[in-house]
Order: structure tokens, then C-alpha cells, then sequence
């Protein structure tokens, strides 16, 4: 295996955005839960992690903005655990206390600064696609003393986000690199590993430990699949992993970062002659081993054409760099 350029995802792959929302729901349940006693805390952040209500999902295919987002995720989140009603007045006060709690938690897996330097001392390009805003991830990986890596593509970029094959293929563009030579690093097995490997790119799923999302994880479900929150059939799969799901848009420059993969201007992804277009993708059997089944099962992973590491420091040997 041999590539160029490594794109990495940055929550739960170089955060530890894990520990940070786990410290902001202890404190939104000390105020706003009291009722709930502290050692059900694991069962509260499993349900903000899995997303049952597949809130951030819509926002990151452009239907919602984050706050937004987050404040149907509190809702549901306290009619789940017996809580009073949140409402637009009451959610100021608690999105305060969680968003503030949030922000001061940020910091880096461990692992993540000795990797990042890795690729670079192999003279491979290194940047981030994500999820979330660009500017908001920016803020994210600096407090994490990670501010040196380019966002090259966050949710606001295309006006959508991963598991659409376009924002893998404009992550490639931005770095420099042909996609098949490629890699795209994540921790959630189908929209980071399994998208990017649909999109043509090495897709890289990062199974740390304890960091598994709960039974139920259906929010982020790769288009198509038949999980619950997928909104398509057995028949529409293939068509939606060659569209994806979300609408064009228009990404925003990133300033030039000496030593790093040095982004060239964004412009609208759909539209761009130079940006390759995802063709038709049939899923075999494994693909749908994994859809179908536990879609964070290792061995269902690899065998559907994943590469699946514990740490970011198996890199290095799993990818041939």
C-alpha cells in the first residue's frame, strides 16, 4: 500500500471529544438533571454519542444549523431521562453551562501529536477533513496543541459533510493527491472508513478503545444502508453512495500553513471540472455484512475493504509509510 497523503478526522481521532462532552453532560446533569444519580453519567453520554434522534446527521446534510441541533439533542435527551421540558428560553442557560464546559475540556488523544509528526517525517501531505465548522475545528485543534494541521474541510465548505464521497474527494483536491493514494483516518466506522473507501481513498477506521458508540448508533448511518435514520432502501443504495446526500456549496480559503499540505483555493465541489466525480457504487457482499450487521464489527470492516487500527501509532505499518 503506498500513499501520499494522510486526511484525518479530527473528533474522537485526534480529540478526545469523548472526554470533553463527558465532563459537560456531568456538569448540565448535576444543574439540570439532579434527579439522576451520578452513575448513570455513562448511560447520559451514550445517548448524546449515538444520536438517537439523528439530529446531527441533518445538520451536517445542511438541514439544520449546530445550535439548533444541539438544542433538539438536549430535548431529547431530558424527555429520555425524566427531565423538565427544555425550551428555547431555558436552553440558553443550559447550553451555556454545556458548550462552555465543552470548549474547556478540548485536548488531544495522546497518540495524536507523535502521529501527526510521523507522517510528516515520512514527507507525507497531512490535513483534516471534519464534520463540524472550519473555523470551530481550527479553534478545536489549537487548544488541543494541534493548530498547525489545515482544516481543509469542514461541514461548511460544500454546504455538507462526510459520508457524501465529494467531501473525501475535495479533501484529496485540497491536499494535493489523487485520491487512490490517499488515506482518510476516522473513528466511526462508516462515515469516516467505509465512505471514504467508497469514495476511492484508503478509508482507515480507528477502533480505539472505550471509544465505541453504543448499541443503536443510527443517526450516522451511511446512506442507503437500512439502519434506522438512512431514509433509503436495499435498492437505493447504490444511488446514494454515488450522489451522496447532501447540496452543493461554497467552501471558504484556508491561509497557507508552511510544512503542511498547503490548500488552493475552494470552490464549489459539484461544479468543479478538476474535482473527480464519484461513479456508480454497487456494494458487495461484505459492504452490506457491515450495514446490515453490527457496522462496528472489525472483521466485517476488513473484509468490506477497511483498514482498521487501535492507535494512531499502528499507522506507520498499516499503511506502508
Amino acid at each position: 500500500m503506498t500513499v501520499d497523503g494522510i486526511l484525518f478526522d479530527v473528533d474522537d481521532t485526534l480529540v478526545d471529544t469523548k472526554g470533553a462532552f463527558a465532563r459537560a453532560l456531568e456538569a448540565v446533569r448535576a444543574e439540570h438533571l439532579p434527579h439522576v444519580p451520578a452513575e448513570r453519567d455513562p448511560e447520559i453520554l451514550s445517548h448524546w454519542r449515538t444520536d438517537p434522534g439523528g439530529f446531527y446527521s441533518r445538520y451536517t446534510r445542511g438541514e439544520m444549523d449546530h445550535v439548533t441541533q444541539r438544542r433538539h439533542r438536549a430535548a431529547l435527551l431530558h424527555e429520555t431521562f425524566g427531565a423538565a421540558p427544555v425550551t428555547v428560553t431555558s436552553f440558553e442557560a443550559w447550553d451555556a453551562l454545556f458548550w462552555g464546559t465543552f470548549e474547556r475540556s478540548w485536548a488531544a488523544h495522546d497518540d495524536a501529536r507523535a502521529a501527526i509528526d510521523a507522517v510528516l517525517a515520512a514527507g507525507l501531505r497531512v490535513g483534516v477533513v471534519t464534520n463540524a465548522a472550519t473555523e470551530l475545528q481550527e479553534r478545536k485543534l489549537k487548544a488541543a496543541g494541534l493548530g498547525d494541521l489545515p482544516v481543509l474541510v469542514g461541514v461548511d465548505t460544500l454546504g455538507f459533510g462526510k459520508p457524501d464521497p465529494r467531501v473525501f474527494l475535495e479533501g484529496a483536491r485540497k491536499l494535493g493527491t489523487e485520491p487512490s493514494r490517499t488515506a482518510y483516518v476516522g473513528d466511526e466506522p462508516t462515515v469516516d472508513a467505509l465512505a471514504a473507501h467508497e469514495a476511492g481513498l484508503t478509508g482507515v477506521w480507528l477502533d480505539r478503545a472505550g471509544h465505541r458508540r453504543g448499541p443503536g448508533y443510527a443517526g450516522h448511518a451511511l446512506p442507503g444502508s437500512g439502519l434506522p435514520g438512512s431514509g433509503l432502501s436495499d435498492a437505493a443504495l447504490s444511488g446514494a453512495l454515488a450522489s451522496g446526500t447532501g447540496q452543493p456549496g461554497i467552501g471558504q480559503p484556508e491561509p497557507a500553513q508552511p510544512g503542511l499540505a498547503q490548500p488552493g483555493p475552494a470552490e464549489p465541489g459539484p461544479a468543479e471540472p478538476g474535482l473527480a466525480q464519484p461513479g456508480p457504487a454497487e456494494p458487495n457482499a461484505a459492504q452490506r455484512a457491515v450495514l446490515r450487521g453490527d457496522p462496528q464489527n472489525p472483521e466485517a470492516l476488513r473484509a468490506a475493504g477497511v483498514v482498521v487500527v487501535e492507535t494512531l501509532a499502528e499507522l506507520p505499518a498499516a499503511l506502508g509509510y
